[in-house]
């Protein structure tokens, strides 16, 4: 009876026994730089008045400041900035190439190597005292500044122009040719000769002009209507070549971009 106790008794329990791990997982700091890190929280907490007059500096003056603070972050924040960024039409805040995580929850270290030519390091080989980056960002072409002129070099009068945005009325050709749409008439305008023309006039059919659209050529224009025709137009020997139907209604804006 004792043997059959013992061989049904099992002497070690089935469980298994719990594994020694930790219960709490620490995120690692060893990757982050901070010094970085810091100084973009900095940058995203300006208020407004700054970012504005951020925003103004566009002169030489001001890029030159760019270049120069840019040069500062790559050296002594190691931040790997390779371009300074156009104040006019992208964001003014200086952005590395290789954005690092900003995750607090990282708990593993990076197993890439840095290697001279992929980081800030300055090689034992290189002839300049600056890093890679910071030659890349002195190498890089500044690009001219667009000037746009605060008052218009031409007014044209429109006094027949309709105030309706379904309508698409005035369309400007790839030869430099505006067209206009007033009432019953379709006018053409040379931006090269300034020169105007009347291309058609709708008033002995009975109809009126809702829309026009030039060709991607820019040599022919077509003309919308309100009785749901289309004529197409040759510009430069102001002849109609042909009548297009099938609209129950006005052509509006469904003509415009499309000729």
């Amino acid at each position: 009876v004792g043997e059959v106790r013992r061989t049904l008794t099992p002497s070690n329990s089935p469980m298994s026994s719990p594994s020694k791990h930790g219960d709490r997982f620490i995120p690692s700091r060893a990757g982050a730089n901070w010094s970085i890190n810091f100084h973009r929280i900095n940058e995203n907490e300006k208020s407004p008045s700054q970012n504005r007059k951020a925003k103004d500096a566009t002169s030489d003056n001001g890029k030159d400041g760019l270049a120069y603070s840019a040069l500062l972050k790559n050296e002594l924040l190691g931040a790997g900035i390779e371009k300074v960024q156009d104040p006019q039409t992208e964001d003014r805040r200086l952005q590395p190439s290789n954005p690092e995580k900003k995750s607090l929850f990282t708990y593993s270290l990076s197993t890439k190597r840095s290697s001279p030519d992929d980081g800030n390091e300055v090689s034992p080989y290189s002839l300049s005292p600056v890093s890679n980056k910071s030659q890349k960002l002195l190498r890089s072409p500044r690009k001219p500044t667009r000037k746009i002129s605060k008052i218009p070099f031409k007014v044209l009068d429109a006094p027949e122009l309709q105030d309706d945005f379904y309508l698409n009325l005035v369309d400007w050709s790839s030869l430099n040719v505006l067209s206009v749409g007033l009432g019953t008439c379709v006018y053409l305008w040379s931006a090269c000769t300034s020169q105007v023309t009347r291309l058609c006039d709708l008033s002995v059919e009975g109809d009126s002009v809702t829309s026009v659209g030039w060709s991607e050529r820019g040599n022919l224009v077509a003309v919308g209507t309100h009785k749901g025709f289309v004529q197409i137009w040759d510009a430069a020997a102001g002849k109609k070549l042909s009548m297009l139907e099938g609209h129950t209604a006005r052509v509006g804006k469904e003509l415009g971009g499309r000729g």
